[in-house]
């Protein structure tokens, strides 16, 4: 057990049906959490769900595209009927695409990209700013190393998109910390994901090997879930020991 339990508090899990997002669900439940599940398709939101209940927390299976924005203000009063509200924030949901150079991105993508990996983390924390003030919450915006320090060959739309939560992320600790409410920019390195089959050249086997896990990301989203209300982790960079 972490040293500040979780026990009862309702977190919402974006990108909760894959990668990082499961496994993040699936470790929040741990202590007794509710555990809200946010994602686009409702069989994983499903199967996650069954996981979070083994793990010991009780789940509520909302699927949403995050660039909905009407969707969102829906799913958080979806979660508001079942539970009073939102007390926590995990933000995973992320997009990129294999054209991300300027000879060949495409701005639609661009578009799509800053949607999901930026505007939706805004749109979430406004939908929920109220709650996480009551609750004295913490947002957990699962970013990239790229939104750390530049990385080559990240893609343009997606390097941006990352750094710039770590702007909002930064905003929030300044402007709701009289409020209670912590945010977190968690920034991992390669985790072997099936995010990994929107790079140019997926990687094989053999270079996943010494990647992140999601559950290594899961950890460090618990370590700021769980951290006393008095500590900030404002910002948490986990990369593989081979990252140069």
């Amino acid at each position: 057990m972490s040293e500040q339990s979780g026990a009862g508090r309702v977190v919402w899990v974006t990108g909760a049906g894959s990668g990082m997002g499961r496994a993040a669900a699936v470790a929040a439940a741990d202590g007794g959490r509710r555990v809200a599940l946010s994602g686009r398709r409702p069989d994983a939101l499903e199967s996650v769900a069954e996981d979070v209940r083994a793990a010991g927390g009780e789940a509520l299976v909302v699927p949403l595209d995050v660039t909905d924005v009407a969707a969102i203000d829906a799913a958080h009063a979806r979660i508001a009927d079942a539970w009073g509200g939102v007390d926590d924030l995990v933000l995973s949901a992320g997009l990129n695409t294999p054209r991300r150079t300027w000879e060949n991105q495409r701005i639609d993508d661009f578009r799509s990209i800053v949607a999901t990996n930026l505007t939706a983390v805004a749109a979430v924390v406004q939908a929920s700013i109220a709650d996480l003030r009551r609750a004295r919450g913490t947002v957990v915006a699962i970013s990239s190393v790229a939104g750390w320090a530049f990385k080559p060959g990240a893609g343009i739309a997606y390097a941006a998109s990352k750094t710039a939560v770590g702007a909002l992320c930064r905003d929030l600790n300044v402007a709701e910390w009289p409020n209670g409410v912590r945010a977190t920019h968690l920034c991992p390195g390669d985790v072997d994901t099936e995010f990994l089959s929107m790079r140019p050249e997926v990687p094989d086997a053999a270079n996943r090997e010494g990647m992140l896990s999601p559950d290594d990301v899961a950890r460090a989203v618990l370590f700021a879930l769980d951290s006393p209300a008095h500590v900030r982790i404002d910002e948490l960079v986990i990369t593989p020991t081979h990252l140069r």
